[in-house]
């Protein structure tokens, strides 16, 4: 294993090869052939060398990174012994076409710096590099197809456990992963945060873990907001996340979402 494992998971390529063929995802359904035959990409991959990992996927625009992402990947990590945590910025999140997202470059840059001193946090290009909308359950996909070996465990809010159903194929989603959930408030009216972990086992025999995790006073939101009134951000992000922000001038325009 590279001693700096904040590099591209997808750039590795081993001395053993095993050539496998990854099928097209429609967005429509998940068949793998499209209706227009057999397509999709051929990758490099050694199973030789990349044993069995427990592997916790943080996803997320990283709009920009900040104190909450990493605190959260960290308890995961402990709580669950996994051996990664991969860092997987979204490529083109239908949910979030209501605003302008940064570039994908900037954003890859921003994650790298903010989990560049932690061993076991990696950086994975797998949504960023895919065109079109990104779904989660087209991630997983192509994920379990590439990483065979690997156990997935998908990191998510509470706000996404109440609301998976409304997800695109939510029963791929639970069905290719482990969910390991953060207990932490919801807005919206919902029921018992227990109760929906056992209405989702129930229904889709959903494997569900529990984060303990103390929410912090942090969000994206907050930061494009607080850089662009010209306030600090220097303990919602880590400082070269703060430093890039501010070479690259990042957020200044007037805020609007």
């Amino acid at each position: 294993r590279p001693e700096d494992r904040s590099s591209v998971i997808a750039a590795e390529i081993p001395v053993f090869l095993n050539v496998r063929f990854v099928p097209e995802i429609c967005e429509s359904d998940l068949r793998t052939d499209c209706g227009t035959g057999r397509t999709g990409k051929t990758i490099i991959l050694s199973v030789m060398e990349d044993p069995m990992r427990r592997v916790g996927i943080l996803g997320g625009t990283f709009d920009p990174v900040h104190n909450g992402h990493l605190l959260l990947g960290e308890q995961a990590y402990r709580e669950y012994g996994l051996d990664e945590i991969w860092f997987m910025p979204s490529g083109h999140p239908p949910h979030k076409k209501s605003r302008l997202v940064t570039q994908g470059k900037e954003r890859e840059d921003m994650v790298k710096l903010a989990i560049a001193s932690v061993s076991y946090f990696v950086y994975s290009d797998f949504e960023l590099k895919r065109e079109g909308n990104t779904y989660t359950a087209q991630t997983l996909t192509l994920l379990r197809e590439a990483y065979p070996q690997h156990e997935f465990y998908f990191i998510i809010g509470a706000d996404s456990l109440y609301e998976i159903e409304q997800w695109y194929h939510p029963e791929l989603v639970i069905k290719q992963a482990v969910l390991l959930a953060a207990a932490r408030p919801y807005e919206k009216e919902h029921p018992n945060f227990e109760k929906q972990v056992k209405y989702l086992q129930e229904k889709f025999d959903a494997r569900i873990g529990v984060i303990r995790f103390e929410e912090m006073d942090v969000s994206s939101r907050q930061i494009r907001k607080a850089v662009a009134l010209g306030q600090s951000i220097k303990d919602l992000v880590p400082g070269p996340v703060a430093g890039y922000i501010r070479i690259h001038g990042l957020y200044r325009e007037a805020f609007d979402d």
